[in-house]
């Protein structure tokens, strides 16, 4: 090193960005020390200050690091640290930061210090992308418009709707929007117009209503939403809804001719949102499906016979298929193998996974996952997950029989987990 040029020790050391080795590096020569302002980034672990010895303040000791650097560009601070602190180090950093990740931890403090740190963020102007965790925003933030921010990040949050929105208006031009783990919001609307990928995760009952206009909008992912409606989706490519803990009442997409993957997941969906998004996503190449049951009301149903024959017919792109339990049950229905066209054949699909629980109707079961070998012409890959099935029912042992020779026969292709 001692032999290198000024500028390209300065090159190698702006590489560094945690702040306890900038501290060291700092000690180990007045070359060094002069190289360090030059450094890009600077990162601060949750464990920073745990041996902090002396009347020194955290907050000082960052202020001290950064008013150091000519140039900051990305500050990561997931140490404690209080909104006075904040505020010090974005006023330095404001015209110079672009990146801005932090561990609020405010979840439990007071409303006028959470809000302290959050209005303070202001000052940071140019920022593009901004991560923020353990947030209580139940106050709208009193945030000037960040035109360059491209990235907001919210992880554990809990939130109400005129705050959630009062932020995102703030963020007029975001290209990536993530909120995951947040809680409190009821109605949530999104008016982005440069959104590209959204993922939006709602913590609670389950009952959150989404709407979205968003014309560029390419990859969305929604869990704990029970009304979903996304005005524009010509871009829209992936496409992920979920619920956990409530049930989907209503989907409203329109034609998704764009999809290629379509995942949609809970414990209960009624049967016209389900209905409707196999038929908006006609185009899909990647579909998986992991809904429990159906219903209008709170009484759980099984789903509906689905014709087997109509539903590939429907479906000609589809390259992979990952049915479970109640999916799976209503292709298996004695009337969908009635009547099977000579000519009728399954193109595109490439590789099948489906996910049996229960040996009940075994010989209809058998019979679609024949049909589906037979008719899949171009089929590389068929796995079938036996997943908690009670082996003390007295149909299992001739299902696991049955399964067990068909994957035998078929063993080029067929694998049983």
């Amino acid at each position: 090193m001692d032999s290198l040029p000024d500028a390209l020790v300065q090159h190698i050391l702006s590489y560094i960005n945690n702040s306890k080795d900038v501290a060291v590096c700092n000690c180990v020569s007045k070359r060094w020390k002069d190289s360090l302002p030059y450094i890009r980034s600077l990162y601060f672990a949750r464990n920073s200050f745990d041996n902090l010895s002396g009347q020194e303040n955290p907050d000082n000791i960052v202020w001290k690091m950064i008013s150091s650097i000519v140039r900051l560009e990305e500050l990561v601070v997931y140490s404690p640290f209080s909104g006075v602190g904040l505020a010090s180090w974005l006023s330095l950093l404001g015209p110079s930061l672009r990146h801005l990740e932090l561990r609020m931890d405010n979840l439990v403090e007071h409303q006028v210090c959470n809000d302290s740190k959050l209005d303070c963020i202001s000052a940071a102007k140019n920022l593009e992308s901004l991560k923020l965790w353990g947030v209580l925003m139940t106050h709208s933030p009193k945030w000037d418009v960040f035109q360059n921010l491209w990235n907001l990040e919210i992880v554990g949050a809990r939130l109400d709707d005129p705050s959630l929105s009062a932020a995102l208006r703030g963020c007029p031009n975001l290209t990536n929007l993530l909120l995951l783990g947040c809680e409190g919001v009821r109605l949530v609307s999104i008016e982005l117009p440069h959104l590209k990928q959204c993922k939006l995760d709602f913590y609670g009952l389950g009952n959150c209503q989404l709407s979205i206009t968003s014309p560029k909008i390419e990859f969305l992912e929604v869990q704990g939403c029970s009304w979903i409606r996304v005005h524009e989706t010509n871009c829209l490519k992936n496409l992920s809804i979920a619920n956990n803990s409530g049930k989907v009442y209503r989907v409203d997409f329109g034609k998704l001719e764009a999809l290629e993957f379509l995942s949609i997941r809970g414990v209960q969906w009624r049967w016209d949102a389900v209905s409707n998004m196999l038929k908006w996503a006609s185009e899909v190449k990647h579909l998986y499906m992991k809904v429990e049951f159906t219903g209008d009301s709170d009484a759980l149903q099984p789903f509906p016979e689905i014709d087997l024959v109509e539903f590939f017919n429907s479906h000609p792109k589809l390259q992979k298929f990952d049915i479970h339990g109640a999916m799976f049950a209503a292709l298996c229905q004695k009337n969908s193998l009635k009547h099977v066209d000579s000519g009728f054949v399954i193109l595109s699909l490439e590789e099948l996974v489906i996910t049996v629980r229960s040996p009940l109707n075994a010989e209809q079961k058998m019979s679609t996952l024949e049909s589906l070998l037979k008719y899949g012409k171009n089929l590389k890959s068929m796995v079938v997950k036996i997943l908690q099935m009670k082996s003390n029912h007295s149909s299992a042992d001739d299902f696991f029989d049955e399964i067990c020779k068909f994957r035998y026969m078929n063993r080029k292709i067929v694998r049983i987990e």
